[in-house]
């Protein structure tokens, strides 16, 4: 199936609005490795100035970063009621319809928790406001998937592959990352669940490494592609919270010492929890092509010309296939 020319572009906004998005992810981690969250009192205001007013080029420190996430935080918005209108003009399916409008009032209440968070000065709601972010960016990443090439083409008969482990796999996956993300959310904003945290980071381990091996070895080039992304995204996390690890409490038997908010700290700390933000998005959009495929696999029944002809001699005959 060619996608429209009007579908292809909404799909391309969608991916443009996910990846947008990252923006304020990026910026909001780095807000919180350095402390900036309460760089102002007062909210929607900064400092008593109009959002777009207040003198951002000229501040600094604190100031900068916060009020640039604020930024970012107001393009995701704008970029989000364009994909609603742009979904409600050609896209024909009401769910992926109503779902632009999920996204939208995510986005919208992720605000509100950002601005509640200041105005109430509460470590608890910048907790709640981080962890929200990571399902906002699956709701738009799956957007994108849904509108894309493999949602749209996938309508022909697939390859079988075994739905029964894969899928309460694929489930469960998603599920032990976001419990590991709060934990990390919690180490962070609140100072505590350090060791929990440690802990859950070995029950990730073994769910995404299984579901990568199961993904790349079933057959489905599309879930191998996922499996991969998962197995990266795990290394890679690994990596990050062993550097954020020692470049926080540092490695005595090596004589490094850790200096608090120092560049490489603060890079690390905040690449460490957009990457972990990236493996659930990963692990919800891997989740979804299970279900897909499980799905069209479930409908499919070979019609009469689809079936083999079996012959005198044992050899069949297949449209696709040919003589076996």
């Amino acid at each position: 199936m060619t996608p429209q020319p009007h579908t292809l572009w909404l799909h391309r906004f969608a991916v443009l609005t996910a990846c947008a998005a990252l923006l304020p992810i990026v910026v909001g981690a780095l807000v919180t490795t350095v402390g900036a969250g309460m760089a102002f009192a007062d909210w929607p205001s900064s400092d008593g100035h109009n959002m777009l007013a207040y003198p951002w080029l000229q501040s600094e420190g604190d100031k900068f970063v916060e009020h640039g996430h604020r930024l970012a935080g107001m393009l995701i918005g704008i970029l989000s009621i364009v994909l609603v209108v742009v979904t409600w003009k050609s896209e024909q399916r009401g769910w992926v319809r109503w779902l632009s409008l999920t996204i939208l009032l995510a986005v919208i209440a992720q605000g509100l928790l950002g601005g509640s968070r200041v105005l109430w000065d509460r470590r608890t709601l910048a907790l709640v406001h981080g962890g929200f972010a990571a399902c906002v960016f699956a709701l738009m990443a799956s957007m994108a998937l849904i509108t894309g090439r493999f949602w749209r083409q996938s309508a022909q008969p697939t390859q079988d592959f075994d739905r029964t482990t894969l899928i309460p796999l694929a489930v469960l996956t998603p599920l032990v990352i976001a419990g590991q993300y709060g934990m990390g959310g919690m180490v962070r904003h609140l100072g505590t669940a350090l060791h929990e945290h440690l802990a859950g980071a070995a029950l990730v381990l073994v769910f995404v490494a299984a579901s990568s091996l199961k993904a790349i070895r079933s057959g489905q080039p599309a879930l191998k592609q996922s499996g991969q992304w998962l197995l990266m995204l795990l290394l890679s996390q690994l990596v990050l919270g062993a550097a954020a690890w020692i470049t926080r409490f540092g490695w005595p038997s090596t004589g490094y010492v850790s200096v608090q908010h120092a560049p490489l700290q603060i890079v690390v700390r905040t690449a460490h929890t957009v990457v972990g933000l990236l493996l659930f998005a990963t692990a919800v959009i891997y989740l979804l092509k299970i279900l897909r495929l499980g799905y069209l696999q479930s409908r499919h029944t070979p019609t009469d010309s689809e079936r083999p002809v079996l012959f005198s001699n044992g050899h069949t005959l297949s449209v696709e296939g040919g003589l076996r």
